[in-house]
């Protein structure tokens, strides 16, 4: 049990091998993926995400198992004219190996990037202080890179065959997983602990807690009149969908850690017409499942009222798409476990929360503890100033190199911190 185990955990003999092999790949893990992060992959650009899916699919197929190229179904969305439409999406990758061990482990990663395809942030480049810059390079190629880099150390390691897992890589985590959210909660069923890449935070510290979050679209549908003739008949789409932002953003403040970000309204007119549609898009972040149905009960009572103060239709898209990942005993657990693995290689571990939301928080939602930011150390992500630090591509594939010895050695009991999801 890991309330047993020593501050620092113990490295043997076969361990070092191990780790040894992983310091020796270390520039070919930072070199493939500097080549995949040339590759625009933003979360709609599919050509580009099918041309890293070719490039994954030759590097998870160094690893033993079965490999499954998954497609998944499109998912809905809607545009500035208010129209739900159908959203293709490139193909999952599932790696599965050993599912017969009693112990499973798995790990996920997404290869879609928040840069769409027109960017001209598309090259990595070194900084003058040796730091790698370039689209996804931090979240999350490098992370996918460094963990199939433990992976592979790991099964020369003669502990290897008491461990199962399973490898998922998504195309769809940057817009929330619409389309993967369903084969991440497949994947997680059997699971005692999860493992997912995104980036560690700036100073290496690693996320202990994460709020929820929820992304909503509502169309918003009035009635069209002349400005100046008819202005009376009319129903302001625009005005109606403006009150409820407004009404929306009032709710900050008003619950502790929840926030309400409006984020956009399409729609209008000609300056001589009442404009009759418009649709009004806005996130919500929450740090416990009790503020998610609070935040549902305001969201709905304010857009019914403002509904019939305006007499306009208000059409509801979207909602909660990952629960709240609170550090729970099984997370504390685990995060001892991780806290004793990095102890021994000599990193002192930092644990932070984070408003920040990804497929953990989907793992978590699915009874599986898990660490989600055993990435490489980077930072500005989701900016144009992206950048990953080259030598931390090593370290942090020997920590997950290290920690999957140690689950399989037993001194991290993975059975007993799955069992803790339960606990009161």
């Amino acid at each position: 049990m890991i309330g047993a185990m020593i501050e620092t955990a113990t490295i043997t003999p076969d361990d070092q091998e191990m780790l040894d092999r992983v310091a020796a790949m270390g520039p070919s893990l930072v070199a493939r993926a500097v080549d995949w992060a040339n590759i625009s992959s933003g979360s709609l650009n599919l050509a580009g995400l099918e041309a890293v899916q070719v490039a994954l699919e030759g590097a998870l197929a160094a690893l033993p198992g079965a490999l499954d190229v998954v497609p998944l179904a499109p998912s809905q969305s809607v545009s500035a004219a208010g129209e739900v439409v159908a959203q293709p999406h490139s193909a999952a990758l599932r790696l599965t190996v050993r599912p017969e061990a009693a112990t499973q482990i798995v790990l996920t990663g997404h290869y879609d990037t928040v840069y769409p395809q027109g960017t001209p942030f598309t090259t990595v480049t070194t900084r003058a202080d040796g730091a790698l810059h370039g689209p996804g390079i931090a979240d999350m190629k490098g992370g996918i890179s460094l963990m199939l880099g433990a992976l592979a150390a790991f099964e020369a390691h003669p502990l290897a065959e008491r461990i199962g897992y399973r490898v998922l890589l998504s195309p769809d985590e940057e817009i929330g997983s619409p389309a993967s959210a369903a084969l991440l909660a497949e994947i997680a069923k059997g699971a005692h602990l999860g493992m997912t890449y995104e980036p560690s935070l700036p100073d290496g510290s690693l996320v202990e807690a994460r709020k929820g979050s929820g992304n909503y679209h509502f169309i918003v549908r009035g009635k069209a009149a002349h400005a100046g003739r008819d202005f009376a008949s009319g129903r302001n789409a625009v005005a109606a969908a403006a009150a409820l932002a407004a009404k929306l953003a009032a709710l900050n403040g008003q619950r502790a850690g929840v926030t309400l970000n409006i984020a956009r309204i399409d729609g209008g007119a000609p300056l001589n017409r009442v404009p009759d549609l418009a649709v009004l898009r806005f996130n919500v972040r929450m740090p416990e499942p009790q503020a998610a149905e609070w935040i549902a009960a305001q969201i709905s009572t304010l857009s019914q009222q403002v509904a019939l103060d305006f007499e306009v239709y208000i059409e509801p898209h979207g909602g909660v798409t990952r629960a709240p990942k609170p550090r729970n005993a099984a997370q504390s657990e685990l995060i001892s476990a991780v806290t004793s693995v990095g102890a021994a290689l000599g990193e002192r571990i930092g644990w932070q929360p984070s408003g920040g939301v990804c497929e953990g928080n989907n793992l978590f939602a699915a009874g599986v503890p898990n660490i989600d930011t055993l990435g490489v150390i980077g930072g500005a992500i989701h900016s144009h100033d992206e950048y990953a630090w080259p030598a931390s591509f090593t370290t942090r594939a020997q920590l997950s190199a290290l920690l999957l010895a140690k689950i399989a050695s037993g001194e991290v009991d993975a059975h007993h911190i799955h069992s803790l999801m339960s606990a009161k």
